[in-house]
């Protein structure tokens, strides 16, 4: 079975602080669930070819489609309810290979 990933880029983060609710209600999400932080929101970044050095998140799943059902569950909809108003980010769902 492949792994899942999530992906999420920031482009800006104006204020940190309104992201505590959604911090706290995401981690016990994706910890229920069985997801890993990898990388996260602060780690080293070094831009290559565009130069675009975002603040990026990374997490592991077992496989595939836990990353999308961990995605979909009650306890990560209500996190991302607390994303504050206007907030952006580039989110994905990844397969690994093999």
């Amino acid at each position: 079975m492949s792994k899942g990933y999530w992906v999420s880029v920031y482009p800006a983060i104006d204020d940190p602080e309104t992201l505590d609710a959604y911090n706290g209600l995401a981690g016990r999400a994706v910890a229920a669930a069985g997801g890993r932080v990898l990388a996260s929101i602060g780690s080293r970044i070094v831009a290559h070819e565009a130069g675009i050095a975002d603040r990026v998140v990374l997490i592991e799943f077992d496989g595939f489609e836990q990353a999308v059902a961990a995605y979909e569950s009650a306890a990560y909809r209500e996190a991302l309810a607390a994303l504050p108003e206007g907030f952006e980010r580039d989110f994905r769902i990844v397969e690994g290979l093999g």
